[in-house]
């Protein structure tokens, strides 16, 4: 079971949590080296490149994991976490790092619908099919805490929708888990879809029956035959879908080729190969691929695995 509760560079000792020796040196590095000006990408790249070991003892290290570790009051220390970095250092990187943002453009209130991140409109409720977002609760202060719920949790100040709480970790262990299944079953890419013809409605079988009738009547010339053929052709068009299973399965396959098994998550990936991810009250998350083809997690379950 991985231990991502435990932040990079603390270990749990007769149930006390200490300082890990062997990772401390990573941490402070990467504090160092944004406090003395280093962009997260040349860390994230410089720490790979280095081999050294991320939270999943990997040496694969991106800008997001950086900034992760950047933001971690942890650090800082509290009556659990030994203090491991002085809170000069820290209030400078976090000012730093606010400034960026303002550059970026990405200052936003805390529940603002655009600080809602990649998942927006991605997560779905189950229970009354509207989207999740997220909520920010005590923003700023050691007790923050982001929770995903239903937009219509809350509701005219009342509680309409009690589906389940999602964390940001548990969509990427989601994620992760639904995209590693795929990966072990790369036949799956291969199938070919059975497609199904479009389904008629009443007002084409309304117009067949109407073309039909005229023709057995020989009326070929008349002006309501044409017209009839031209309402027909214009009802069948919008009820037809366009059918890019082929196009989305291949730009899975090829954005899995090199992969074997996810360790960390991957935004890039995530925003590339999910359409959508629906949570039920029963636990049941369903992850959809851009292609259709969907994976069940269970939110009990992913809870044991982070």
């Amino acid at each position: 079971m991985m231990q991502r509760h435990t932040p990079l560079g603390y270990k749990i000792v007769d149930g006390k949590v200490i300082i890990d020796e062997e990772k401390v040196n990573v941490i402070k590095k990467i504090f160092e080296d944004y406090h003395k000006g280093a962009s997260l990408h040349a860390i994230a790249k410089e720490l790979t490149n280095a081999g050294l070991l991320n939270a999943n003892n990997k040496p694969n290290w991106n800008h997001g994991s950086v900034g992760k570790i950047l933001q971690n009051i942890k650090y800082l220390g509290d009556d659990f976490y030994p203090q491991m970095i002085d809170k000069e250092t820290f209030k400078s990187v976090q000012k730093r790092r606010k400034k960026k943002e303002q550059e970026l453009g990405r200052t936003l209130q805390p529940n603002s619908m655009k600080n809602q991140s990649l998942y927006s409109n991605k997560l779905v409720c189950g229970e009354c099919g509207d989207v999740y977002r997220k909520y920010i609760e005590h923003a700023g202060r050691p007790s923050e805490k982001n929770n995903w719920k239903c937009k219509r949790y809350i509701y005219q100040n009342k509680v309409h929708c009690r589906n389940l709480f999602l964390t940001e970790k548990d969509i990427e262990t989601a994620f992760i888990s639904a995209t590693n299944k795929i990966l072990s079953r790369k036949w799956m890419l291969d199938k070919d879809k059975k497609k199904e013809p479009p389904r008629i409605t009443l007002e084409i079988r309304k117009l067949e029956e109407r073309i039909k009738e005229i023709k057995e009547e020989e009326h070929f010339s008349s002006k309501e035959l044409s017209e009839l053929i031209f309402k027909r052709a214009k009802a069948y068009y919008s009820i037809a879908k366009i059918d890019d299973y082929d196009y989305n399965t291949e730009k899975i396959k090829q954005s899995l080729a090199e992969r074997e098994q996810l360790t960390e998550f991957d935004e890039d990936l995530f925003k590339t190969i999910i359409k959508q991810i629906t949570i039920y009250k029963d636990g049941r998350i369903l992850v959809e691929f851009i292609n259709g083809i969907t994976m069940e997690e269970n939110h009990e379950k992913i809870r044991e695995d982070e």
